[in-house]
């Protein structure tokens, strides 16, 4: 059987673990979005390569 001081206690270190868990969270969310930005910045700075111009169409001559 437990008693209230007990219960109490856990109470605390589950908050406690809680909170410290959240700042992590907030954390890593900062991180993620900075490394989006540097992603984002990346694929931007790359030039897409260059299309190759289609050879001339050649006209063909109607027959009358």
């Amino acid at each position: 059987m437990v008693t209230a001081k007990q219960v109490q206690y856990r109470i605390g270190q589950t908050k406690k673990k809680l909170t410290k868990l959240n700042k992590e969270v907030a954390a890593t969310k900062g991180k993620m979005k900075a490394l989006e930005g540097q992603l984002k910045k990346a694929k931007a700075a790359v030039k897409p390569k260059a299309k190759k111009k289609a050879a001339p169409k050649k006209k063909v001559a109607k027959k009358k």
